[in-house]
């Protein structure tokens, strides 16, 4: 009687491994087209701009990241990965930049230039109007992205599924020599 139950749970666990199997599978599919689309893309803007026009030597001398990647632990077990876009404006640099009174009269300075952030669309390192096509290379990794976020969460739950498989059939064999 146990064994059947057992052996309800296995091709239930089964069954879903095999849905998660396809699904990884479509989406490593997507991924490829994503990126493979965002290549063409970006040899597109190449070409209407110029080889020397985009490439490394347009990068901002200091970088900032336009997503971050978290982990979480969900209730039985298994850790989710998603892709949250980075905010324009930390809580920090919300507040204000001094926190002294200013006196309005007094001493004549000259009052030195804040330096202005960075513009945050890595885009405008090439240029003010880039081509349509570096924009579609851009929306194509960042799809990319995305679905390497959610194989990654995949895959964690498949390595999860089989460690189950493998331990309901160790059961089921532990039952069957007993009932036999």
């Amino acid at each position: 009687m146990a064994a059947q139950g057992l052996r309800a749970q296995v091709d239930s666990l089964l069954l879903q491994l095999l849905r998660d199997l396809e699904e990884l599978e479509a989406k490593r599919a997507a991924l490829n087209a994503r990126v493979e689309e965002g290549w063409f893309s970006l040899s597109k803007a190449r070409y209407a701009m110029g080889a020397k026009s985009v490439g490394p030597l347009q990068y901002a001398s200091r970088m900032e990241p336009q997503v971050c990647v978290y982990t979480s632990e969900a209730q039985d077990g298994l850790q989710k990965v998603w892709v949250v876009r980075a905010s324009a404006q930390t809580p920090e640099e919300v507040g204000p930049r001094e926190a002294a009174l200013r006196r309005r009269k007094g001493l004549s300075r000259t009052p030195e230039p804040e330096s202005s952030p960075a513009p945050r669309d890595p885009l405008n390192w090439f240029g003010i109007l880039v081509p349509h096509s570096l924009r579609h290379a851009q929306a194509s990794f960042r799809e990319g992205l995305q679905l390497a976020a959610d194989m990654a969460s995949l895959q964690i739950r498949i390595d999860w599924g089989q460690s189950q498989l493998r331990g309901l059939q160790e059961k089921l064999k532990q039952l069957e020599p007993e009932s036999t």
